[in-house]
């Protein structure tokens, strides 16, 4: 009697998973990994000073431009440092391409979309193809990180020529 009721106690879980396997349920001892914790990775801002501001030089909005597009950044109330160096009241410019601003209190995304000049440029040339665009400047913090509040300029449109 007592091996029955030890072999019982033995049988009785895998029965139970069996049968639990049968309906498509699982049993309580078969236990789902918990879900991944999504986590917003908090980055605290650097300030911006009052009236800072960052613009283009050229193109002005509603150009029609030919390839290379010559583009020129202007900064006022701020300085332009290298992207790692950290600098009161300083940031480096991000050009954004036929794109929205991105989160801004995220680093901002390196991609065709949105160009880095970490390296402290205040002009390029870029190259896009025929058609009509829209450029955006976004000032970066030495971390890429969008300042509080944001340094960022009106958007401006261009018509690219072949």
């Amino acid at each position: 009697m007592k091996n029955r009721l030890l072999l019982s106690l033995f049988l009785l879980p895998l029965a139970f998973a069996a049968c639990s396997r049968e309906t498509g349920q699982e049993s309580p001892s078969a236990t789902a990994e918990p879900a991944a914790a999504t986590e917003t990775l908090v980055i605290e801002r650097t300030a911006s000073p009052l009236g800072a501001r960052v613009f283009f030089i050229t193109p002005d909005n509603g150009s029609i431009v030919g390839n290379p597009v010559k583009v020129e950044f202007g900064i006022e109330g701020m300085s332009v440092a290298k992207a790692g160096q950290q600098e009161p009241d300083s940031g480096h410019h991000h050009l954004l391409i036929d794109t929205g601003l991105p989160d801004l209190d995220q680093p901002i995304p390196a991609d065709a979309q949105h160009i880095h000049f970490g390296d402290g440029s205040t002009s390029t040339e870029i190259t896009l193809p025929p058609g009509e665009h829209t450029l955006q400047m976004l000032l970066g913090d030495y971390r890429h990180v969008p300042h509080d509040p944001p340094v960022v300029s009106e958007v401006i449109t261009i018509e690219v020529e072949n």
